[in-house]
């Protein structure tokens, strides 16, 4: 007898072991590739978990609708921590209020936490004043903060998600830029302007000795060249200016962090050079009308979903100064290709139909859709089907790392979590594009709203 004739001899409707059927459906989110019993256990508990919902009392009910509308593998951890914390004060029957209370105190720290993160980058981005001239990008500083709590909440990682934060609004108003902004010539002129790079300067000058300001007025220029955006609109220059800025700010702080060991500033302005280079290839696409197969569009995707340039700032962040593992990284179907395909299929399924509309490039839907000649609900249901297969080499990619030690864990952790938080984003529709009640809600319960401490718990 094999397991499908198992799952198949138990009576669904007789099912009794609710949290085994919520533990076997969360299980089966672990499955690698070739694991097609975990599949069979997780359709099997799917049913059976739809089936008994009417019929459990409040507090398992809601337990099992939490999962079955995300599985926990799935779900960003930080951000499920004050759900859980209020179900055990709610309806567990022998608190600890000990315990309860400790949690409560460590949400409201790290909470604490944030807020003085989320003040600061908030004075930054007032100081840049780069929203003053466009009009037509997405101010999201605090979705781009939420962001970075997503993949690291841990207080000792501030800096680092003041970093993230930098990176994520640049990556948005890039490719506001790419999407409903520049012309066809502008454009090329400004991926041009972004990937030319003055040879002269072969290594970093060592910052001992040197001030930020000597830095930032001096040996930058010899790695950045502006002069093709002199005939580019003004609201474009200010672009270039930013990206330009930013990414030696945060170049040189990772040096300061790091030593000179490795050339940051080289590996960050080659991600950013990728990343503008497949935006404009999808710009060309559809200034042509053209529609790529699955297969080409994905290979471009990769680059364009912005996944790449997060996974090099945190490789050089909180990973590792090794050029040899920074160089591989988006390569040979690794850890952070996944990552990368993974974002973008989560993004066009939140997003499909309205950049549709706006006129930006055929998704991944659109594609597969026009391709194979089927349906977009059709193409819908594939994508799903992709995202599911590419979780599960993920899930592989993490336990072959930690049996291997091939890459730092802090690294592994972050970038996983990459492909978590833009299932939450999107989950609901496009939680970027649009200021949905979903993020905005996230934003109240996470950074603003604290736990009331029960000032009577005994120590």
């Amino acid at each position: 007898m094999n397991y499908a004739d198992v799952f198949n001899a138990v009576s669904i409707t007789k099912c009794s072991d609710i949290k085994g059927l919520l533990e076997l459906f969360e299980a089966s989110y672990l499955a690698f590739e070739g694991e097609t019993i975990l599949d069979e256990a997780k359709a099997f508990s799917m049913e059976a978990l739809r089936n008994v919902y009417p019929t459990l009392d409040l507090n398992l009910a809601k337990e099992v609708a939490h999962a079955l509308e995300l599985p926990m593998h799935w779900r960003v951890q930080w951000f499920d921590v004050k759900w859980r914390i209020t179900m055990y004060e709610t309806y567990n029957k022998n608190i600890d209020k000990r315990f309860l209370e400790l949690a409560k105190l460590n949400f409201n720290t790290v909470q604490a936490i944030l807020q003085k993160d989320l003040r600061e980058i908030s004075r930054w981005w007032r100081n840049l004043r780069i929203m003053e001239g466009l009009n037509f990008t997405r101010d999201r500083l605090a979705e781009s903060f939420l962001c970075s709590v997503g993949l690291t909440y841990e207080p000792q990682y501030s800096c680092f998600r003041k970093c993230l934060t930098k990176i994520t609004t640049m990556i948005l108003i890039i490719d506001d830029v790419y999407d409903v902004y520049g012309s066809i010539e502008e454009l090329e002129q400004f991926t041009e302007a972004v990937d030319r790079y003055c040879p002269q300067v072969e290594v970093l000058p060592s910052f001992f000795g040197e001030s930020l300001e000597g830095f930032i007025e001096g040996k930058r220029l010899d790695w950045w060249d502006s002069s093709k955006t002199q005939d580019l609109p003004e609201c474009m220059k200010t672009c270039f200016q930013a990206l330009y800025d930013i990414t030696n700010e945060i170049a040189y702080d990772i040096q300061e962090l790091n030593g000179w060991q490795v050339q940051a500033l080289l590996h960050l302005r080659k991600a950013w050079a990728g990343f503008c280079k497949a935006l404009f290839v999808e710009a060309k696409w559809y200034n042509k009308g053209y529609s790529p197969s699955l297969e080409e569009y994905l290979s471009n995707a990769l680059i364009s979903s912005g996944a790449i340039v997060i996974s090099i700032h945190t490789m050089l962040s909180v990973g590792s100064t090794d050029e040899k593992t920074i160089n591989l990284l988006g390569k040979d179907e690794d850890l952070a290709y996944n990552i990368s395909i993974i974002t973008r299929l989560y993004n066009d399924l939140g997003t499909s139909m309205a950049e549709k509309e706006r006129g930006d490039a055929p998704s991944s839907i659109h594609c597969y859709a026009r391709e194979m000649n089927v349906s977009e609900k059709e193409a819908e249901e594939h994508i799903k089907n992709m995202i599911n297969n590419t979780w599960k080499k993920i899930n592989g990619q993490c336990l072959n790392n930690q049996s291997h030690n091939l890459l730092p864990c802090s690294f592994v952790k972050v970038t996983t979590n990459v492909a978590r938080m833009v299932q939450c984003l999107y989950q609901f529709g496009d939680g970027f594009g649009i200021q949905d009640r979903e993020t905005r809600n996230h934003i109240i319960s996470l950074l603003i709203e604290p736990f009331n401490l029960d000032k009577t718990a005994k120590d």
